[in-house]
């Protein structure tokens, strides 16, 4: 799944190199966290959240057929630059 969220993320943004997907287990579901460039954040959320919200639900599902749960969150922490 982690692989999957890298891919259509990095399709998305202008900055690929800067894309990262971390998943961090969180009482049995797992996060993805998604670090990305501060300039490519409003392409990933996209228009009131319309695109962050599909690729939520893709990864829910995909998840939900392999008997996990999961969700993708984006982390911004200034790191990136």
């Amino acid at each position: 799944m982690q692989a999957f969220v890298e891919y259509v993320v990095k399709g998305l943004v202008d900055h690929p190199e800067t894309v990262t997907v971390t998943p961090v287990e969180n009482g049995g579901q797992t996060v993805y966290e998604l670090r990305l460039a501060p300039d490519d954040v409003g392409k990933i959320i996209g228009r009131k959240g319309a695109t962050i919200q599909s690729i939520r639900a893709l990864v829910q599902v995909g998840s939900a057929k392999q008997g996990k749960r999961a969700t993708v969150e984006i982390v911004e922490d200034g790191a990136q630059s």
